[in-house]
């Protein structure tokens, strides 16, 4: 039909509202963050609301907080605190270790806390050259105030240190670390040779809880066990033997005393931890390093100080962890957007960085009442539009049809659906008289 315009139902806006959307422009969202700005203990009030209208469907015993970076496409770091609003802002964009490799840039340090459902519950922005130890100390305060359970800081083996097991002690009280299984000494010695039966938490997870040392030393260590990893660890193993042998039978062949292919085959990380050295110097297959490498195969090692949590708890716990690595990646990677950054000023930093934070909140609390991936739930609610057309000179607004799938989704959001003929502009008395 001649005139007829198709617009998403969520974006539409009528009259002079709709002409006043057409024209956003750069001056209209700088303005929108500064009232953000203005605004940022009323979306912390706003997040809390929205998490407690949802606290049906999430789980808030376990609050898993961790950072992430984001840096700028720009090179000056911040130096001064600036003052807005009766607020001081300390300088955001400052150069730090960057867990994108972006050491050369200026960056800001974001932190999520997420409970088990994924379900994002406080976000932080710190400035870029804030420790991960540091900032567990106002994580825990912030989140002791408003009472949601048990906080846990569930890390990777990069954070495990005896300076930092000492500082998530002081500051959070409780954690979930991975245990570098090949620097540890208690793992080889004591955990990995420990007898006893794994209890089944799942089809691919298998526990085994194992106490090192007495008294107030003593540690509790989760020795961890996939089968399925540990079948495909084998099966990568004995294809990398094979070609092993073939690179020594070729080496074999050469008349040289000691030839580079030697040096190279020894200083590999692939070939050389299966390798030691003959009465030649030259390299030669070791059955006891490759015996000592099949008892790493499909496990890791998890340690925890708080003794309220079974070792199944804590296993999941860890696992766990892929869900706030998941909001980082959405984030930074996906439709929200958090990147690239070039805001000058901390009060828009910060209010960019919490209305990302809000759309990934509104998303995962539809995904948990759907149980449906975010893609899918907006490929569905993307079939729903609004249809501009004239007829007799009138303008019309109406909705296309609304499918059964629609309609469960609406119904499932508790969202309900627009009435079929949304607005009808009368035309102007001049165009009628003509």
């Amino acid at each position: 039909m001649p005139g007829t315009t198709h617009t998403s139902l969520s974006r539409i806006r009528l009259g002079s509202r709709d002409r006043t959307y057409e024209r956003c422009n750069l001056a209209t969202v700088e303005r929108m963050l500064q009232h953000v700005s203005e605004s940022i203990p009323d979306i912390h009030t706003f997040h809390r609301l929205l998490d407690t209208s949802i606290v049906d469907i999430v789980d808030q015993d376990l609050i898993i907080p961790d950072t992430t970076t984001a840096y700028f496409e720009i090179d000056e770091p911040d130096e001064d605190a600036q003052e807005f609003a009766g607020r001081l802002y300390a300088p955001l964009r400052r150069r730090g270790h960057s867990k994108e490799g972006r050491d050369n840039q200026p960056q800001v340090i974001i932190a999520l806390a997420v409970s088990r459902d994924g379900m994002p519950v406080r976000s932080w922005v710190l400035p870029g050259d804030t420790a991960d130890v540091t900032t567990v100390a106002r994580i825990k305060d912030d989140l002791r105030a408003w009472r949601l359970g048990r906080c846990l800081f569930v890390g990777d083996a990069g954070m495990y240190s005896a300076e930092n097991l000492a500082e998530l002690s002081r500051g959070l009280g409780r954690y979930i670390l991975a245990v570098p299984m090949r620097r540890v000494r208690d793992i080889e010695a004591a955990v990995l040779t420990r007898p006893g039966r794994y209890k089944q938490v799942a089809d691919n997870l298998q526990v085994k809880e194992v106490w090192v040392g007495d008294g107030e030393r003593r540690k509790r260590y989760v020795l961890c066990l996939n089968p399925q990893e540990a079948e495909r660890e084998r099966t990568r193993r004995q294809q990398l033997l094979v070609e092993l042998d073939a690179e020594l039978a070729r080496l074999e062949q050469r008349e040289d005393d000691h030839p580079k292919a030697a040096c190279t085959l020894m200083s590999s990380r692939r070939y050389g931890r299966y390798l030691s050295a003959d009465w030649r110097g030259r390299p030669q297959l070791d059955a006891a390093k490759v015996k000592a490498t099949e008892k790493f195969d499909g496990k890791f090692v998890v340690i925890s100080n708080d003794d309220t949590l079974s070792a199944e708890d804590i296993a999941l716990g860890y696992k766990a962890g892929w869900i706030i690595e998941s909001c980082f990646r959405r984030l930074k990677q996906t439709g929200l957007q958090v990147r690239p950054m070039f805001h000058w000023t901390a009060r828009r930093i910060e209010a960019h960085v919490k209305l990302c934070v809000l759309a990934l909140q509104i998303q995962r609390a539809a995904e948990i009442r759907c149980q449906l991936p975010w893609a899918r739930i907006a490929h569905t609610l993307g079939a729903l539009k609004a249809v501009r057309y004239r007829c007799e000179g009138r303008a019309i607004v109406q909705r296309t049809k609304i499918s059964a799938e629609l309609s469960a989704t609406l119904k499932t959001l508790g969202i309900s659906a627009p009435k079929q003929l949304l607005a009808v502009e009368e035309p102007p008395p001049a165009a009628a008289a003509a």
